[in-house]
């Protein structure tokens, strides 16, 4: 029942938090319900077995509520859980119009996530896939920012085109199906001719590619990043999109194996021109939440090629750094949000000296941000060690190219930090000083985890062990 709890919790409470009309109640009752998911969620970490769950659902059409745990689900489940309190405490002192809407279409944010690491029938994975996506759109077109709604359209077109390519490339896996089943297992007991591979494969993987997104894919997020609510970026970045990455390994490349044999040097080649490409742009950016969004397609575009090498080194560092990134690019979204409430701003160039004023949330980004370089000793080194690696044994000189990418992490990295909290205070910073409790807490939090993953990243290793490429 552990996998069943995963969805129950977040999907009753966020369907409740629609009626609670105060607002301090809305956000006590979120933090509350967040926090039960994730003793759930350590729990079902903590079990030495794979985790399951198996009931009709639509037995006509030869779809089952079935759900399963191995190593991967457990960790990004785990991801999922804690991420969605570490929001709601940081963000704990923000308004929100019609809070109780907002926190419940959160919470069923949460549910549709948690079902998509679980499900184990394709049909019900797409059911959750496309409950993770719905409340967001709303969230982005209420309470965004002033482009919300132009925005809030093109992210819509992309992930509604993205769905209906996935649908159907899940109805046409279903009638190649011996036994009329939309099981995983029946999928990946199929035996697709090289023509009939490449039809899926390009149906899944254009599908997977926007929602993470790598290049060309990529043109919805800055904005959506940038004109969504703190919160929900937090959620679209830190969380959601791994949604794409886990799908490509669960779903995509044990189902399509020659088709990624055929097409996968093209999808590293495409991943890799996007890890420079968003890196030299970051370098460019002057909106630190633009910085981050353009950080994170580097990051993940890294991911992507990692998994395409096909060694289950390069596989093992994609499924630690899901777990990772998703940590550390939630820190670097709670001190933007920090900075741009403490200063009216989110221009790298109107900021300086806040370090003078606020010298304790200074010292946790400059953690967060050498930890979403990847430094030694922090938490991200070595899940990309690990898919360095795995490019390097796949192609050397593929691997010298991204590896460009780290150095130019480090250059915006390195440059935001300096130019927002050293030198000399400006107007906007001179009467700053030190984000509320709230803030504080939540980054220490994740900064402990950050140190303690870097430096004995056993727990993450131990729960991807087991998970190979088919």
């Amino acid at each position: 029942m552990i996998p069943v709890l995963l969805i129950l919790f977040p999907l009753v409470s966020g369907l409740l938090s629609f009626f609670i009309k105060d607002e301090k109640t809305a956000k006590i009752w979120a933090s509350f319900s967040s926090l039960a998911t994730v003793v759930v969620a350590l729990i079902a970490a903590l079990s030495p077995a794979d985790l399951s769950f198996d009931a009709a659902w639509l037995p006509t059409l030869g779809s089952r509520f079935s759900l399963g745990m191995d190593g991967m689900s457990k960790m990004l489940t785990l991801l999922t859980a804690i991420s969605f309190p570490l929001v709601f405490f940081s963000t704990y002192k923000n308004s929100y119009t019609n809070s109780n809407s907002f926190y419940g279409l959160l919470l069923l944010t949460q549910a549709g996530l948690m079902g998509v690491f679980l499900s184990t029938d394709a049909l019900l994975f797409y059911f959750f896939w496309e409950l993770a996506l719905i409340p967001v759109y709303f969230l982005c077109s209420i309470w965004g920012g002033e482009k919300r709604i132009a925005v809030t359209f093109k992210f819509f077109i992309y992930t509604f085109i993205g769905s209906l390519m996935m649908l159907a490339g899940i109805i046409y896996l279903y009638t190649q199906t011996t036994d009329a089943s939309f099981a995983l297992k029946s999928f990946y007991n199929l035996h697709l001719s090289i023509s009939q591979q490449a039809v899926g494969f390009w149906l899944f993987f254009v599908a997977f590619a926007i929602k993470m997104p790598i290049f060309p894919f990529h043109t919805w997020q800055p904005d959506a990043y940038e004109q969504s609510p703190t919160a929900v970026t937090m959620i679209l970045s830190g969380v959601m999109v791994k949604m794409g990455i886990y799908a490509v390994i669960r779903w995509l490349v044990p189902v399509f194996p020659a088709a990624v044999s055929e097409y996968g040097n093209l999808v590293i080649i495409l991943s890799v021109i996007g890890m420079l490409y968003a890196s030299l742009i970051a370098i460019r950016q002057d909106d630190v939440k633009r910085l981050i969004a353009y950080s994170s397609i580097a990051h993940i575009g890294l991911m992507c090629a990692a998994i395409f090498v096909k060694n289950n080194i390069g596989l093992e560092g994609t499924m630690i750094q899901m777990f990772n990134h998703g940590i550390n690019v939630i820190g670097l979204w709670i001190v933007a949000d920090a900075v741009e409430k403490q200063t009216g701003t989110r221009k790298i160039s109107e900021l300086g000296g806040l370090a003078q004023k606020a010298p304790t949330l200074a010292i946790l980004l400059v953690v967060m941000a050498l930890a979403n370089i990847a430094l030694p000793l922090t938490n991200a080194f070595i899940g990309e060690f690990l898919m360095f690696n795995g490019l390097f044994q796949y192609n050397m000189v593929i691997a010298a190219v991204a590896g460009v990418s780290i150095i130019l992490a480090a250059v915006y990295t390195l440059n935001m930090i300096q130019r927002v909290f050293y030198g000399n205070t400006v107007s906007l910073t001179a009467n700053a000083m030190e984000s509320n409790g709230y803030v504080q807490t939540t980054l220490i939090i994740l900064v402990i985890v950050v140190i303690a993953l870097g430096i004995y990243p056993q727990p993450l290793l131990q729960l991807t062990k087991g998970v190979l490429l088919h």
